[in-house]
């Protein structure tokens, strides 16, 4: 186990001494481990040069191979000491952070007032790295929106709500005559191609919402002409608001506070999308975690349309 730790050390830090001081053991010591486990297998399992260390074909299978073994033991370990001592320890949350605002705090609340020796930990970062630090074990449960194609992840039904086109409320160039009579009316409905002419503002890559936007227009046959990219919904409603294009939203992030200024709008093809909880398949799931999710179920989260 302690090779495999080193050998994933070195393939991390891509540095035989970054990876040493990382461990706490001197570089020679780990070079000489590494080279004796090389040894005992019959492969290399890394090209040494004068840039980064790289893993070699063989490298990279084992690689895979030794983070998977090291996530079981992982998982042996915790299983074993929660049998013993029940709910405690760490819980790691991933999620992204507009949605995490939203849905995590009362969930949140709850859950420190009846488990207050757990150690809560929160990871934001766009929906791609969420999903990757999920499935090596790094994050215990983290919330993703459908779709979640990664076969490493198992998941389990959070909420689903409709989505809405957010307007500037006041009148623009780029506006088609459809757009600029949404206006005169407060319960309107427009087709998602009714903005094929209009500068749309989307998240960046790696977040799961700007798929499902991009997924959704061309479903209707057209593709966006994109304004601006962002990493915040917050950003691209407040880049609508100064009449810069327009923006679709989950309901969750309604800013009712500035409906004077933005218009938000129903989709006739009502379009909703649904959060999930993302676990890794294959590891022990934690107490901790198994109580996160049942407090969400008791809160009637489940299928509430982001009530």
């Amino acid at each position: 186990m302690r090779l495999l730790e080193y050998a994933l050390e070195v393939y991390r830090h891509k540095n035989f001494t970054k990876a040493a001081g990382h461990l706490h053991i001197a570089q020679p010591s780990l070079s000489k481990q590494i080279a004796k486990l090389e040894q005992e297998l019959g492969v290399s399992l890394f090209y040494r040069g004068h840039g980064a260390v790289e893993p070699t074909p063989d490298g990279v299978r084992f690689i895979e191979q030794a983070e998977k073994i090291l996530n079981m033991r992982r998982s042996l370990e915790r299983e074993m000491h929660e049998r013993k001592e029940g709910i405690g320890g760490d819980l790691t949350i991933g999620t992204t952070a507009i949605t995490g605002g939203h849905v995590l705090p009362p969930i949140l609340r709850a859950f420190t007032e009846q488990y207050p020796n757990v150690r809560v930990r929160l990871v934001e970062e766009a929906t791609a790295k969420l999903t990757e630090l999920t499935a090596k074990g790094f994050i215990d449960v983290s919330i993703l929106a459908l779709p979640v194609e990664d076969a490493r992840l198992t998941t389990k039904t959070m909420l689903t709500e409709p989505l809405y086109l957010v307007l500037p409320r006041t009148q623009k160039p780029w506006m088609s005559k459809i757009l600029q009579g949404l206006n005169s009316f407060q319960e309107a409905s427009v087709s998602l191609r009714s903005l094929s002419s209009s500068p749309l503002i989307l998240l960046k890559q790696g977040f799961g919402f700007r798929r499902t936007v991009l997924e959704l227009c061309a479903e209707s046959g057209f593709q966006p002409q994109i304004a601006y990219e962002t990493s915040s919904i917050e950003t691209a409603q407040s880049l609508v608001m100064n009449g810069l294009g327009v923006t679709i939203v989950p309901e969750m992030v309604l800013r009712r506070d500035l409906e004077r200024k933005l218009h938000y709008v129903k989709l006739d093809s009502n379009p909703t999308r649904t959060l999930v909880f993302a676990m890794n398949r294959e590891r022990y799931l934690s107490m901790a975690a198994k109580a996160l999710i049942k407090i969400h179920e008791e809160q009637g989260g489940v299928n509430n349309g982001g009530e």
